[in-house]
């Protein structure tokens, strides 16, 4: 198989250390091919000194995009990262902070959330975003996703605080997270602007959005959805049940015949093989596990090796 991009977004492609970069939607809402998320950093237990040192190999290494969300680390993984950021005034400009707001959980740290649930009134996602500002130590974020589909979504008053921030300057680009194509499509009507990406839970585990439209639909609107849980939450390397063990068989013999691929690299290309333009963000601090993520960029599929992989997981050839 050739490398899935079509010709006009394949010459968009920067070329930026190990790591390309890629647009969410046009040139001016660039990603790195790889997106680092910071969900556990707060268990890593960092100083801000070997946080800024992650970042500065991270950024040796093309990976430019960092995926936030104010909930992260019960609320604390953006003061973490905005304390490493304070130290070199420059390098705000060299990453891109996607974040994301609209859940409320229960915590000390916001006394006034009474329960578990969701918000997207226009007074929480601006209150969420000038928290996310003061914590990261920055004056703007590169994207904003809504966190979680909100049953009580008002997509007019969602759309109006998005155009408000957008005009004050505080973040670029707009999208949203775990959305069905109809709960993005509604949202999306209501602005003037293109939402740049969904993020959602995708994996060889995890192969709903390749048959309820999501997918369709980011190739339709010509954006690239972004990939959580790409390894499905480590359970493709623990094969307690058939489905896995062969997965990972076919992961196996794949990656045996892309050089010796291992089965996370070979898991990695078979996202990134997809004409999507899938960008799986990465949950290790691990610096060797992240390594291996920057060299399955360079693996690309063959069909009958990307077919091989879904039937294993399916657990049935195609019709």
């Amino acid at each position: 198989m050739k490398h899935p991009v079509p010709l006009p977004l394949l010459l968009m492609l920067v070329s930026h250390g190990s790591v390309s970069q890629i647009p969410l939607y046009d040139q001016e809402s660039l990603c790195s091919r790889l997106i680092f998320g910071v969900w556990r950093m707060a268990e890593w237990q960092m100083t801000t000194s070997k946080i800024r040192k992650l970042i500065d190999r991270l950024l040796e290494w093309g990976i430019t995009s960092f995926d936030h969300a104010d909930i992260y680390g019960d609320y604390t993984c953006e003061g973490l990262f905005g304390a490493a950021l304070a130290e070199d005034p420059t390098l705000r400009e060299q990453v891109q902070i996607v974040d994301k707001c609209g859940i409320r959980l229960v915590s000390d740290r916001r006394p006034q959330h009474q329960m578990h649930d969701y918000d997207t009134s226009a007074a929480h996602i601006h209150a969420s975003v000038d928290n996310s500002l003061k914590q990261l130590r920055t004056d703007y974020l590169d994207v904003l996703l809504i966190h979680r589909p909100d049953p009580l979504m008002d997509a007019d008053e969602v759309a109006q605080a998005f155009i408000k921030l957008q005009q004050a300057g505080k973040v670029r680009h707009f999208g949203v997270s775990n959305f069905t194509p109809s709960q993005f499509s509604l949202l999306a009507s209501r602005l003037p602007f293109p939402l740049v990406t969904n993020q959602i839970e995708l994996s060889v585990l995890h192969l709903e959005p390749f048959t309820d439209g999501t997918l369709d639909q980011c190739q339709q609107l010509r954006i690239a959805p972004m990939a959580w849980s790409p390894f499905a939450g480590g359970r493709l390397f623990q094969p307690r049940e058939e489905r896995i063990q062969r997965v990972q068989n076919a992961l196996k013999q794949v990656g045996e015949q892309l050089n010796g691929a291992t089965i996370d690299q070979v898991a990695l290309a078979w996202l990134l093989t997809h004409p999507a333009r899938i960008i799986p963000i990465l949950g290790t601090g691990k610096l060797d596990r992240i390594q291996a993520a920057i060299a399955a960029e360079k693996l690309w599929l063959t069909r009958e090796q990307w077919f091989a992989i879904w039937t294993a997981s399916t657990g049935a050839e195609v019709p």
